[in-house]
């Protein structure tokens, strides 16, 4: 897939164009997604960075960094993805506007979204409006009950499964491998210790079972209360692994939530548990996911 950051960079060819955030790119985004593919012209996304909610003054929790939005876009079947740096300027666009200086120049002929997509200042901009400027637009019904902002909550309670369901895929976690304490090697389980970005949204704290690099992952997220931490770190255990993992980029899938963080009467007692975390982690499996939601 190919990415652009600026209009001009991408031809004028004629395009099917989806427009959005796309934060997550969960169950009802693929639907909209799937649909400019098979408009069967070339599929496009447009998209922002900074998300405009942060933009605007508002705080939100992403579900995914931009670099991993553009993968789950890339696999999602998309062309072309131009991401549009999202400033209080853009912000002020009429609808009209963002229509003539963002989708036109790019050969925009059919615009994909939800029923109830909205843009432009103040969000004036409808379907109905870019219908009333010659573009093709092709409605895509709503998933009832899946939203980014209904996902946030979700992973927020610790309900990993139920996040799964929406997203159609394991919830994910994900950071560079940063230098810790060391403390867990001393225990006889190693972790990688995640820089996460401050804008990301982070599950409640508890102890997982997952994946990454191809290898099963014993996640721990929260303070460390046996040690009397205060700062929150996700340590991440992978299991049959040896290497080193400093300054690479680890995207975590959580498979399921295992228990709470919680101190113990000895450190023997928290081995114990760690080795009892590890072997439930061994024995986990992915969410169970339904076959055809979100296809259209």
């Amino acid at each position: 897939m190919r990415v652009a950051r600026a209009v001009f960079e991408l031809e004028r060819v004629p395009r099917a164009v989806a427009v959005g955030s796309f934060d997550g790119v969960h169950l009802g985004h693929r639907r909209v997604l799937q649909a400019a593919v098979d408009a069967g012209i070339r599929s496009t996304v447009v998209t922002f960075y900074p998300h405009p909610r942060t933009v605007l003054g508002n705080r939100v929790d992403l579900l995914a960094t931009l670099e991993r939005r553009l993968e789950l876009l890339e696999e999602a079947g998309v062309d072309e993805t131009l991401v549009v740096e999202f400033t209080l300027e853009l912000a002020e666009y009429e609808p009209e506007e963002f229509a003539e200086r963002i989708l036109r120049p790019i050969g925009t002929g059919v615009v994909v979204a939800g029923e109830t997509f909205r843009f432009g200042r103040a969000r004036r901009g409808d379907l109905a409006l870019l219908e009333g400027l010659g573009f093709d637009v092709r409605r895509v019904p709503l998933l009832e009950g899946i939203s980014s902002t209904r996902i946030r909550q979700l992973l927020q309670a610790g309900e990993i499964e139920q996040a799964a369901r929406l997203l159609g895929r394991p919830p994910e976690v994900e950071g560079v491998v940063v230098s810790g304490d060391e403390r867990g090697g001393t225990l006889g389980f190693p972790t990688a210790n995640l820089r996460v970005d401050p804008e990301l949204l982070v599950p409640e704290y508890g102890i997982y079972a997952g994946a990454t690099a191809g290898h099963r992952a014993a996640v721990s997220i929260g303070v460390n209360p046996h040690y009397g931490g205060t700062e929150r770190r996700v340590e991440v255990y992978l299991l049959d692994f040896e290497g080193d993992l400093y300054g690479k980029r680890l995207v975590v899938e959580l498979w399921e939530r295992l228990r709470d963080e919680r101190a113990f009467a000895s450190e023997a007692e928290l081995v114990e548990q760690i080795a009892e975390d590890v072997e439930r982690t061994r024995l986990a499996r992915p969410p169970v996911l339904p076959s055809n939601e979100g296809k259209s």
